[in-house]
């Protein structure tokens, strides 16, 4: 921010971010070693309890500075094309991080609230960013009025719980009965449940999602359906895991009925779509109901499946909106001809719809074999894991659609920008990433 005040050369501003988030992923690093190595002897625990940096914690933050760092490294310039206040762009996007933080580690329903406000109010700003658009400022306006309700929903849950019970804290809520529970406290639960269903875009809390996604500016659209809402995941699992998973009888059939909601408008409204940011908008929504199943199984395998998830999705994402940048017709019929005029951005592209699609040898295939392996231990849910393949077989149509443009039908493709050797490397290393999480998930987890 204080790079941007001083200088008004935007790659200099990219260069500074770049380096910070370079520094903040080796200080990342050096605490997950610290923690695993030197101090293995448990969660380091910050204000009086309320914030708790166990492994999985500092694991989940290093993941996820890693892929804000691929995506500035990615779309840095495209960033700084957006408008004139680059420098507070990227101070923003780090406020959400800070964000994500403590998500990640909450123990008290206040640090989770300040979170989810720390992590949403930059996003309302960033949404409405490009000022000569009015599709922008209809975004930030939706996402705020939007957002501003559900955060009334979420405090009203955490307040109802905290009449049942008399604590903040998410390990007292294991106090609860669950053979009379409190109805107070289901209450809580209830609304707890539509506000975090808002942040993630389950249905039918998801209204806002196509409209915000697709009137703001690509690069953020980018960064706030990934890496944004694997944050919100996590912060969702840890309450409903730690806190109620003794109550999972209350609440897991509500959850499985809002899962299969969002599979099944996310992947019928994105087969109609005629822009592909929009369908992938709506793709978003149908990639939430996969995630969604990490919170119906109350079990090891949904922990280790939302880290899956949240890479692949997050790096697959990042990378065909990439591809998307670059661009200059954001119909199907634009991507027509691509394989011929530049046949590696659309094998980029296309190793990123397969990911997205879930074929195997990609990350998404894992992500959403450890999922739903997750809900198969749970027991309760197999109608669902069913149904939810049949959703996956719609989405390869949607996925493939793009795919078919590309290298089976004739055209001339207009691009906004020449594609360069550094964007080629960048895209790359995507690539190996999406498949190196599909080939050897193990990496990412034995961590």
């Amino acid at each position: 921010m204080f790079t941007g005040a001083m200088s008004k050369n935007k790659s200099s501003v990219v260069s500074v971010a770049t380096m910070l988030l370079l520094l903040l992923l080796g200080v990342n690093i050096w605490e997950v070693y610290e923690t695993l190595n030197v101090n293995a002897t448990g969660a380091q625990t910050f204000f009086n309890n309320m914030l708790s940096l166990d492994s999985f914690a500092l694991w989940f933050n290093l993941l996820m500075t890693g892929c804000t760092l691929l995506y500035v490294l990615i779309m840095g310039k495209d960033i700084a094309k957006v408008g004139s206040h680059v420098g507070e762009y990227f101070a923003l996007i780090s406020f959400i991080l800070v964000g994500i933080y403590l998500l990640s580690g909450y123990n008290n329903l206040l640090i989770l609230f300040l979170g989810i406000e720390i992590l949403s109010i930059p996003q309302y700003i960033l949404a409405g960013s490009d000022k000569r658009n009015l599709k922008s400022s209809e975004a930030a306006l939706k996402y705020f009025l939007m957002g501003s309700f559900s955060t009334g929903i979420l405090l009203m849950g955490i307040a109802l719980l905290y009449g049942a019970t008399g604590t903040f804290n998410i390990l007292g809520f294991r106090m609860l009965q669950t053979d009379a529970l409190n109805p107070m406290a289901l209450s809580g639960i209830l609304f707890l449940i539509v506000g975090l269903g808002f942040k993630v875009s389950a249905a039918p809390m998801h209204m806002w999602t196509p409209d915000v996604y697709d009137g703001s500016p690509t690069p953020f659209t980018a960064f706030m359906s990934t890496v944004v809402k694997a944050g919100v995941f996590v912060a969702f699992l840890r309450l409903f895991h730690a806190s109620f998973g003794n109550l999972s009888d209350h609440w897991v059939m509500i959850i499985a009925i809002i899962t299969a909601a969002t599979l099944l408008v996310g992947n019928l409204t994105a087969v109609f779509q005629q822009s592909v940011k929009r369908m992938l908008a709506y793709s978003s929504i149908a990639q939430a109901g996969f995630m969604l199943f990490a919170i119906l199984a109350v079990n090891a395998t949904a922990w280790q499946g939302i880290i899956i998830y949240a890479v692949a999705y997050s790096v697959a994402t990042i990378g065909i909106f990439a591809v998307l940048l670059k661009m200059k017709d954001y119909t199907y019929d634009g991507f027509n001809g691509l394989a011929k005029k530049e046949p590696a951005l659309a094998f980029f592209a296309a190793i990123f719809l397969f990911s997205l699609a879930g074929i195997p040898l990609t990350g998404g295939f894992m992500a959403k074999y450890f999922v739903l392996l997750a809900a198969v231990q749970q027991g309760q849910v197999l109608w669902l894991v069913i149904f939810a393949l049949l959703m996956a077989a719609i989405s390869a149509y949607y996925y493939f659609r793009v795919i078919i443009a590309m290298y089976f039908k004739p055209g001339n493709p207009e691009l906004n920008s020449e594609v360069s050797g550094y964007d080629k490397v960048m895209l790359g290393i995507t690539c190996a990433i999406v498949i190196l999480i599909g080939v050897v998930p193990q990496l990412f987890l034995n961590a």
